[in-house]
């Protein structure tokens, strides 16, 4: 379907995004187009100071109105965090890192994926459908029972999953300089997988949250790029991946296990 959209061929063998046309450019720019440091630092401070702004207010109203709400000490650490974070990732993404001339800029990919970041973090925390869905995981029947449709809530939340997997596909395929049907993409479900399980997201429901899946997408991300480095043979890299999805796997059905009978003694 990707190469069908994008005009190109033939379909096999592994058309490249580096031609003029800009069908061919657009895809091309996601990973591999960027933009200007002063553009990065603007970004940043607005993104900090809206997210910071945000989450100090979260905290004041839950005192007033007599909530349970983190220290103001904690709040404050948490904006000084967001703020590290973002100044390390701009400098580091600031830096030139081309070996002939000069690529320096934040690639317009970190901008997609704290888009999709934001926008699936507020879907499931801050809506109604959002609740929905954790409901749901936790208890399909009493979902039901409790008037909710279950059926529809199932379908657009595999339809979310389907487009946050065609932009994670245009991503790969910027990152790849093209693509073709012939891509293995089971390892790279293996590594999703164990993002999210590792992350804290339960394969049995109701728990889990977008912010932790890419955290640890980036862990599992160094993970690879140290075996890369260590010289560790290709045949070896999802089978490490592999023991750590299955130890995570293992940790979450204890746990659910010491939960479920913790609730029981009590």
């Amino acid at each position: 379907m990707l190469l069908i959209i994008l005009a190109i061929g033939p379909f096999s063998g592994y058309p490249s995004f580096s031609g003029k046309q800009p069908n061919l450019r657009a895809p091309y720019d996601l990973i591999w187009g960027h933009v200007s440091p002063l553009v990065g630092w603007i970004v940043m401070i607005l993104v900090v100071g809206l997210l910071g702004t945000s989450q100090f207010v979260r905290d004041l109203r839950r005192r007033r109105s007599g909530l349970v709400a983190p220290p103001l000490s904690l709040s404050f650490i948490k904006i000084v965090l967001m703020a590290l974070v973002g100044v390390a990732v701009v400098t580091i993404c600031n830096v030139n890192r081309a070996a002939i001339g000069t690529l320096e800029g934040i690639p317009w990919a970190i901008f997609i994926v704290l888009g999709v970041l934001g926008a699936w973090t507020f879907l499931l925390q801050r809506t109604r459908y959002g609740r929905y869905i954790y409901a749901i995981g936790g208890d399909p029947e009493a979902a039901r029972r409790a008037g909710i449709n279950v059926t529809s809530v199932r379908t657009w939340a595999f339809i979310l999953c389907a487009v946050t997997a065609g932009i994670a596909g245009l991503l790969y395929a910027s990152y790849l300089g093209g693509m073709s049907n012939n891509i293995k993409g089971g390892q790279l479900v293996l590594y999703a997988v164990a993002a999210a399980v590792i992350g804290g997201t339960s394969l049995f429901g109701k728990r889990g949250k977008a912010l932790h899946g890419v955290l640890v997408g980036l862990v599992i991300g160094g993970i690879y790029n140290g075996m890369y480095l260590l010289g560790l043979a290709v045949q070896w890299q999802p089978i490490v991946t592999g023991l750590v999805l299955i130890g995570a796997v293992t940790v979450d059905a204890i746990s659910r296990r010491g939960t479920a009978s913790g609730g029981v003694a009590r």
